[in-house]
């Protein structure tokens, strides 16, 4: 078996992170190592075309149970995919891969639009995105300091 490797960061079950391409400087994530691909809340999810590319327009909430303030994005569409959540309900969603800061690494990762508005986290970072880089321990909470919204731009 593994074990822990030198130098990997620990975190814990929920952390700060920012999307800093997409204008998020800070959100509140749960650290998933069940699912595989990370996921964010997004509303008003419209897919559009410009210059030949695919993209999609959608609004997130990054404010657990609030509905203010709201940050508009717009990304490329890198895929589509069918995705079953926690409870077996399956969804086609939109893929994008934007930069992710964590712990002080700022590193592109794919995530997934969907409705998280019933959900205690807007985001959820799965394990792929934290594969090599950290390690979770379900036991702590925001190990790694706070995301300053400057350090995100």
């Amino acid at each position: 078996m593994g074990g822990l490797k030198k130098g990997r960061v620990v975190l814990g079950w929920r952390e700060w992170a920012a999307l800093p391409g997409l204008g998020i400087p800070r959100i509140k994530a749960k650290l998933d190592t069940g699912a595989r691909t990370s996921a964010l809340h997004a509303f008003t999810v419209a897919p559009l075309r410009r210059r030949g590319r695919s993209l999609v327009r959608f609004g997130v909430h990054p404010l657990q149970g609030r509905d203010e303030p709201v940050v508009w994005c717009e990304a490329e569409v890198a895929d589509r995919r069918v995705v079953a959540d926690s409870s077996g309900h399956r969804e086609r969603r939109y893929v994008i891969v934007s930069d992710l800061m964590l712990a002080g690494e700022r590193y592109p990762v794919e995530i997934t639009l969907t409705d998280r508005d019933s959900m205690r986290f807007r985001m959820l970072i799965g394990r792929t995105a934290l594969y090599r880089r950290f390690v979770v321990d379900p036991a702590l909470s925001y190990r790694a300091p706070a995301v300053s919204p400057l350090a995100s731009r």
